[in-house]
């Protein structure tokens, strides 16, 4: 969906415009393994990222499952649930937490690996596939493969919400060992 316009006079040369449209934007994001899948979270929206032990997660009544770091309790995000992603890890101290802001309100999002960063075009899914929650795009990684890239704003929302409706409903979690 771009143009390109070219212009020549003789003698002098030619002179090539390529135009983009607004939908490609290059992204600097951490790629992330879940179960066979791919994702980028973008870095700007990365506060850290770190292998949790047992005594910092825990589930706390009518909130769910929670991170303790540095003083602040942080709703986790399992990826693999939120996406019905198979063999995602369960224990979030086998895997790796990717703490995202969206602003001053952060949250944990539980990924099997750090694959490493990287620069991808972001452009948007389209009509045929609509809005998924939690995603902001896709860019083509360099094996080939599509990677969704992570809307953390969402993410954010999203893991407030869902210990809002804990709040509500007082659904039991397990704790993890």
């Amino acid at each position: 969906r771009g143009r390109i316009e070219i212009s020549s006079e003789k003698g002098k040369g030619s002179l090539f415009t390529i135009r983009l449209p607004l939908t490609l934007a290059i992204t600097d994001g951490m790629l992330v393994r879940v179960g066979k899948e791919r994702y980028i979270i973008p870095t700007v929206h990365i506060h850290l990222s770190f292998r949790p032990n047992a005594n910092s997660i825990s589930t706390i009544a009518g909130k769910g499952e929670m991170v303790h770091l540095r003083g602040e309790l942080m709703p986790i995000i399992r990826l693999h649930s939120l996406f019905e992603v198979k063999g995602g890890v369960e224990n979030p101290t086998e895997g790796s937490l990717v703490i995202v802001a969206d602003g001053r309100r952060r949250c944990a999002i539980l990924v099997d690996e750090l694959l490493g960063q990287q620069q991808a075009v972001a452009k948007t899914l389209g009509r045929g596939v609509g809005k998924i929650q939690g995603v902001s795009g896709g860019a083509i990684l360099g094996d080939g493969r599509v990677g969704l890239i992570l809307d953390t704003a969402e993410l954010v929302a999203l893991g407030r919400q869902l210990t809002n409706e804990r709040d509500r409903h007082e659904t039991p979690l397990r704790k993890v060992a």
